[in-house]
């Protein structure tokens, strides 16, 4: 069975975007998903990236423009200025280790309810209502929204300090077990393709 390392942040549009794409390459291909959120904000400064508000106004724009695109080919609704965007995503990311380490749900489906909740539904995926409906939703037990924190502020923590060792830079950001990457929601296929031995 293959394996891939999946690099996030709840908090990213290009996550969201990957959204049910991604979880349908893996199944095909029989792979084991392991889920690493991790920080963006703090990932930026040290992999030579910038954090959105400080991104050049032709490099802001382009993002408006390309991000409704990319959203109606994936055929998702998404609002380009969401409610409650920027919000923590510390919360969301515990909850996401703790289902992993809990098993018995969709660890998939509850990482695109919390982008969806974002980028779609107008939630703050911060606070501890959103997160436990989206647990809920994805088959897990609310109650890992308060368990397991100083593990998941443990593990989220980690998760940023091997994505920075493995040269990851960016959300959403794949790795093989053979060591190839893929960044964004626009490698999808190429990854698709390396999967089945084509690339």
């Amino acid at each position: 069975m293959a394996q891939i390392d999946y690099y996030f942040s709840t908090l990213s549009p290009f996550a969201y975007l990957a959204g049910p794409r991604f979880s349908e390459i893996a199944s095909r291909h029989g792979a084991e998903v392991v889920y690493k959120p991790l920080d963006i904000m703090a990932l930026f400064p040290r992999t030579g990236g910038t954090p959105p508000a400080q991104r050049h106004a032709s490099r802001m724009q382009y993002r408006a423009e390309d991000l409704p695109r990319q959203a109606r080919k994936a055929g998702l609704d998404l609002n380009l200025k969401p409610a409650h965007w920027p919000t923590n995503g510390a919360p969301s990311s515990y909850a996401i280790i703790a289902a992993q380490k809990a098993g018995g749900g969709d660890v998939g489906a509850l990482v695109f309810a919390l982008l969806r909740a974002t980028w779609a539904e107008e939630k703050d995926i911060a606070e501890d209502a959103v997160i436990r409906e989206a647990l809920t939703g994805a088959g897990f037990d609310a109650s890992l929204a308060d368990s397991g924190l100083l593990v998941g502020a443990e593990t989220y923590a980690a998760n940023l300090e091997e994505a920075v060792n493995r040269g990851v830079f960016g959300s959403p950001f794949w790795i093989t077990e053979s060591g190839q990457r893929f960044w964004g929601q626009d490698r999808l296929e190429d990854l698709d393709l390396h999967l089945s031995g084509k690339l």
